[in-house]
C-alpha cells in the first residue's frame, strides 16, 4: 500500500504520497483555441489533449544518432499514424513550425481512421481545413491549429494523419523516437485510402497534437526523456508507459499526453531544449490539466565524457536539485500537481556500443543521491518509485531482467507495463 503524508507548496496543501504499490513501500497553441470566443462560446466547447508529441529541431550530422528523415521535402505527403487516449465525434490538429526559420506551407492535409501499413479505412478521410482554407502559411516558430471537424473515434482508436507539402519544405520541427512508422509519398495523397509509399521513417514530422471535444475530464501530461519516448519498446505496438497508462486512466475520462523526448535532460539542450524551457510550451498550455508526471535526469548524469557530451562537465547534486525546484516553482506558479520520479537503475547501460561509458559507479552515486533528495525531501505533491519498481532485487544497480529491452537502461514492454501499473491514481490526481 502507499504511504501518505500530508505536505503544504506555496500555500496549497497536498497529499504526499509515494505513487506504486509492490515490493516497497508500496500548445501556447492551445491557448488560442479560446482566444476571442465569447464565454457563452467556450462554455460549449470542452477542447482537450488526447494525444501529444513534443516538437524537437534537428540537428547535424556531427551528432552520434541520424535524424532519420530527410534534410528537406518537395512536393510530398507525409502520412503519420496516432493512438489517441480518449474519443469524441469531433477533432482538431495541431501542426507545429516550433523550429523553422522560414514560414512553412500546408498545401493539404487530411484525417481519417488508421488501417493497415499506411491505408485510411475506407469512407473515413476527412479534409483538414484552416479557417475554412485547405493550405496555410505557418510562421517560423508558430503553431497550425486547424478547424473542428467531424470524425467519430473510440477512445484508444487510431487516426492516420497526412500533411501534403507542396514546396521545397525544410524538416527542422521533429519528434525524432516515435516508435511508429510513418509513411512519405509523392505528391499529394491526402485522400489516398491507400499510400503508395517511397520511404518510411519512426520519426514524426510537424504533427504536433490531436485535440477532442469531449465531455471528459481532462489531461495528464507525462514529461521525461527516452525511458518515458518509449525507446525499448516494441514499434508500432503502444506499449510505451504513457500509453499504457492511459489505458488505466480512460474510465476515469482522463487522458495522457506523453512529453517524453528521447535524450532530454533536466539542465540542458540537445535532442530537444531543457525541461524548464519547453514547459509552458508542452505543458502548461494545455486545457483541462490535472496533473503531470516528471522523468528526467539520468542524461544529465550519464551524458558528460560520452559521445553525447564529450566537453561537458557531470552536474552537481544540488545543480541538479536546484534545476526541480525550478520545476516545482514553475507548476506551483500554475496550479499544476506535479508528481516526481526516481531514475531507474542503469548498470551496463549501453555496454559494447560507442557509449560504453554511459555508465560508471559515480555516475551512480550522484543517482542514489537525487533519488534520495526525492523520496525524503517531499518537495513534490507526490512521488512515483520507478527505481524500486523497475530494480533488480538481487542486484538494484541493474534494472530487473524481466523488464530489460537488453540495453541495461530502457524497459521493454514488460517493464513499461510495470511501470503504468505501478502509480497510485488517487495519489496522481490528489484525490
Amino acid at each position: 500500500m502507499p504511504t501518505e503524508s500530508r505536505t503544504t507548496t506555496g500555500g496549497r496543501q497536498f497529499r504526499r504520497r509515494t505513487i506504486f504499490s509492490g515490493m516497497l513501500v508500496g500548445a501556447f497553441a492551445l491557448a488560442s483555441i479560446f482566444s476571442g470566443l465569447s464565454p457563452a462560446m467556450a462554455e460549449e466547447r470542452s477542447w482537450i489533449g488526447t494525444w501529444m508529441a513534443s516538437p524537437q529541431p534537428i540537428w547535424g550530422s556531427d551528432f552520434a544518432f541520424p535524424t532519420k528523415i530527410p534534410a528537406s521535402v518537395k512536393d510530398q505527403t507525409i502520412r503519420q499514424v496516432v493512438r489517441i487516449s480518449l474519443g469524441g465525434s469531433r477533432i482538431r490538429l495541431v501542426f507545429s513550425n516550433a523550429y523553422g526559420d522560414r514560414p512553412m506551407r500546408i498545401g493539404g492535409a487530411s484525417v481519417g481512421l488508421a488501417g493497415e501499413s499506411g491505408a485510411a479505412e475506407p469512407g473515413t478521410i476527412r479534409r483538414i481545413t484552416f479557417g475554412g482554407k485547405d493550405d496555410i502559411v505557418v510562421p517560423p516558430g508558430a503553431p497550425a491549429v486547424s478547424d473542428p471537424l467531424e470524425l467519430t473515434v473510440d477512445a484508444h482508436g487510431k487516426l492516420a494523419v497526412s500533411i501534403y507539402l507542396p514546396d521545397d519544405t525544410p524538416l527542422t520541427t521533429f519528434h525524432w523516437d516515435g516508435r511508429q512508422t510513418a509513411w512519405f509519398g509523392e505528391g499529394d495523397l491526402t485522400q489516398a485510402e491507400d499510400f503508395p509509399e517511397t520511404a518510411i521513417t519512426d520519426a514524426r514530422v510537424f504533427l504536433n497534437e490531436v485535440l477532442v471535444d469531449t465531455p471528459n475530464e481532462g489531461a495528464v501530461v507525462v514529461v521525461g526523456d527516452s525511458i518515458t519516448d518509449g525507446n525499448g519498446t516494441t514499434i508500432d505496438a503502444d506499449t510505451r508507459w504513457p500509453d499504457l497508462l492511459a489505458k488505466r486512466l480512460a474510465p476515469h475520462q482522463i487522458a495522457v499526453l506523453n512529453g517524453g523526448i528521447s535524450g532530454g535532460r533536466l539542465l540542458q539542450d540537445k535532442m530537444g531544449v531543457n525541461v524548464a524551457a519547453r514547459l509552458r510550451r508542452d505543458v502548461f498550455s494545455q486545457p483541462n490539466l490535472k496533473a503531470v508526471i516528471v522523468l528526467i535526469g539520468i542524461n544529465d548524469i550519464s551524458w558528460p565524457g560520452t559521445g553525447f557530451a564529450p566537453n561537458q562537465v557531470r552536474p552537481t547534486a544540488d545543480a541538479m536539485i536546484a534545476g526541480y525546484q525550478q520545476l516545482i516553482a514553475l507548476a506551483d506558479a500554475n496550479n499544476v500537481r506535479l508528481i516526481g520520479a526516481t531514475l531507474p537503475p542503469f548498470e551496463g547501460a549501453l555496454n559494447g556500443t560507442p557509449l560504453g561509458n554511459y555508465y560508471d559507479p559515480e555516475k551512480d552515486a550522484l543517482r542514489h543521491e537525487i533519488n534520495r533528495w526525492i523520496r525524503e525531501r517531499g518537495a513534490f505533491d507526490a512521488i512515483v518509485d520507478f527505481d524500486a519498481v523497475l530494480r533488480d532485487p538481487g542486484h538494484p544497480a541493474r534494472i530487473n531482467p524481466a523488464f530489460d529491452s537488453g540495453d541495461h537502461l530502457h524497459p521493454g514492454d514488460e517493464g513499461n507495463r510495470a511501470m503504468a501499473d505501478a502509480i497510485d491514481l488517487d495519489a496522481l490526481l490528489g484525490r
